[in-house]
């Protein structure tokens, strides 16, 4: 299956700025089962587009516009092909427990099982936990993580710009309600009270007329992945009641949003810019040339005037 990806991202500021510096991650992974096999990353004004890879394997693409400007447009364009992966087994084994203890205790699920930034032990975040009754001792963890994805899904109503995109994970919890956002950093705390290494992964969730899923369209979207013995990393999206599928094409990973926001900048001038954003993700026929895919791509260029984008409110930037 492949699908054709437009992420457009459109800044205005009340009176011209300069020395604009942005940092992006928009860019699909290629791994396991999905390959970007193109990406295309535009800008008006015309800046020099450069990136790198983070510790996390995450692309990251930076720019400056030196110059004064009162708007900034970033076109992002990709091509993503998604494999279904291996159904998952209706549980893992008695000895599962201990198996996730052994690779807890690696190094490198350090940073996965402790606080961040947005995900912190809270009252709040405790009280969720007695009230879903979560524990190792009712189930094996594969069971334990489906019933807390539908718990989630059925405690929290979905409401668009609930939350902000800055939100501590309280706020969500004491009004039950928020975004995929909220959702997820809500999950991966209770996940990680588990002992389950557990990480947030920014996106695009493919929706058509035969899904009903809570989403908005029209933007990114979040879901968690958990590390569980014999399965490697899994999905799940507690905001739609789902696991990952090939309807979830994962772009970034990290912690938790702070890792992984679609765009992040600072610019020299006054005054509040603008957002709005604005994301078409549609099923695509395979690529003409057989190549392999692409690890990194970019392309610097003034972009074409696009449709127009309703104002919005930075914080309708984060994740729905």
């Amino acid at each position: 299956m492949y699908y054709a990806i437009r992420h457009v991202t459109r800044y205005r500021y009340p009176a011209p700025i300069s020395e604009s510096h942005m940092e992006l991650r928009m860019q699909p992974r290629s791994e396991g089962s999905q390959r970007c096999w193109d990406f295309q990353l535009r800008t008006s004004p015309r800046a020099r587009i450069e990136s790198y890879r983070d510790s996390l394997g995450n692309t990251v693409h930076f720019f400056d516009v030196p110059g004064r400007h009162t708007r900034l447009a970033i076109t992002a364009t990709a091509r993503v092909e998604y494999t279904a992966p291996s159904p998952l087994p209706d549980r893992l084994g008695p000895d599962a427990w201990d198996e996730i203890d052994a690779l807890a205790r690696e190094d490198d699920h350090w940073e996965l099982l402790n606080p961040s930034r947005f995900v912190r032990p809270t009252d709040l975040l405790g009280k969720l936990q007695d009230e879903l009754g979560l524990g190792r001792g009712v189930d094996d963890p594969l069971t334990t993580l489906r019933a807390l994805n539908t718990a989630i899904y059925d405690t929290f109503e979905y409401m668009p710009r609930s939350t902000r995109v800055d939100s501590p994970i309280d706020d969500a919890l004491a009004s039950r309600r928020g975004v995929c956002q909220d959702f997820t950093h809500i999950m991966i705390g209770l996940v990680r009270e588990l002992g389950i290494p557990c990480r947030y992964v920014s996106g695009y969730l493919f929706q058509s007329t035969r899904n009903v899923d809570r989403s908005t369209r029209g933007a990114t979207h979040a879901w968690i992945e958990a590390l569980l013995p014999g399965l490697g990393w899994v999905g799940f999206d507690p905001t739609n009641n789902l696991i990952a599928s090939d309807r979830h094409i994962r772009v970034a990973i990290g912690r938790d949003y702070a890792d992984v926001p679609p765009t992040r900048g600072v610019f020299t001038g006054e005054g509040k810019g603008e957002l709005a954003v604005d994301v078409v993700v549609e099923l695509a026929e395979a690529p003409v040339l057989e190549e392999a895919p692409l690890s990194n791509v970019w392309v610097g260029a003034d972009a074409p005037e696009e449709q127009a984008l309703t104002s919005q409110q930075a914080e309708q930037q984060q994740q729905q």
